[in-house]
């Protein structure tokens, strides 16, 4: 690689968070892409009681699907979310899990983090813990949580076996994992997949379901699935890229055919 992932992942995530609390951001997903723009909150959360979510909790969701949803969290359970940016997925998994739960969300980015926190007062709840770290390296105990959730992060880490482990690490014997994520499902051209731009917007990143299935195995989770729901069509991603004005120069140096359809948002889940 020819850049240092996590630091182009922080400081564009971190530029995201600054528009947000600054206001100049109207929605971190304005149009129909993820990551970066690829679905809106309203359609990634539609069905789900939003009330009493912070607008900027809303606007800086960059997810690409609603891990809160197929994690069947219930009270009194112990979350972790990974990469837990603005805090949309912890505030909304701490109406699940009550007042005997308690959900800790983990971000690298201290922009992020100032913004979940300020959320977090907003919204009064006392069951939530925001924490600074990688998810390549978790702070906290073995054996802790009942359940982790991840929305469109998994792909931007440059160590993915090592992020895995460290979730099954810190996950309880018989522990769920509830990850959002995009994966590939057709070959692209591998100087697409090394670019920044790509990396920051969740593509360059991504893993073949079988890869995904293979390393989540290696690391000792079982019950593996996979599941592909929403197709990033050649509309879609130039529609996200164009948005964007960090990515817009990324569609003027490829084939959009090339990409049309090889990206999937998928819901992986697993057990400990």
């Amino acid at each position: 690689m020819s850049f240092d992932v996590k630091k182009e992942v922080r400081k564009f995530y971190g530029s995201i968070a600054k528009s947000v609390s600054s206001g100049s951001k109207k929605s971190c997903c304005s149009s129909s892409s993820c990551c970066g723009d690829i679905s809106s909150s309203s359609i990634i959360y539609q069905g789900e009681n939003l009330a009493n979510i912070p607008k900027d909790a809303l606007e800086a969701s960059l997810g690409c699907a609603n891990p809160v949803v197929f994690a069947n969290l219930k009270e009194g359970e112990v979350v972790l979310d990974l990469g837990s940016g603005g805090g949309i997925n912890v505030l909304m998994a701490s109406k699940y899990i009550g007042p005997t739960g308690k959900v800790y969300g983990l971000d690298m980015t201290d922009e992020m983090l100032d913004l979940a926190n300020k959320n977090k007062e907003k919204m009064g709840v006392s069951n939530v813990e925001f924490l600074k770290g990688y998810i390549e390296d978790i702070p906290l105990k073995d054996n802790l949580m009942d359940v982790i959730m991840s929305n469109c992060v998994i792909n931007l880490s440059d160590d993915k076996e090592k992020a895995l482990a460290e979730a099954y690490r810190v996950l309880k014997p018989g522990g769920r994992l509830a990850i959002a994520d995009i994966i590939t499902i057709k070959d692209i051209n591998p100087e697409i997949k090394q670019q920044i731009s790509t990396w920051v917007g969740c593509l360059g990143g991504t893993l073949r379901s079988e890869e995904y299935k293979d390393i989540l195995h290696k690391v000792g989770f079982k019950d593996i699935e996979v599941v592909p729901e929403h197709i990033y069509t050649k509309s879609v991603i130039e529609e996200n890229f164009l948005n964007d004005k960090n990515m817009g120069n990324f569609i003027q140096n490829i084939d959009l055919d090339m990409v049309d359809g090889a990206f999937v948002g998928a819901y992986i889940k697993a057990i400990k």
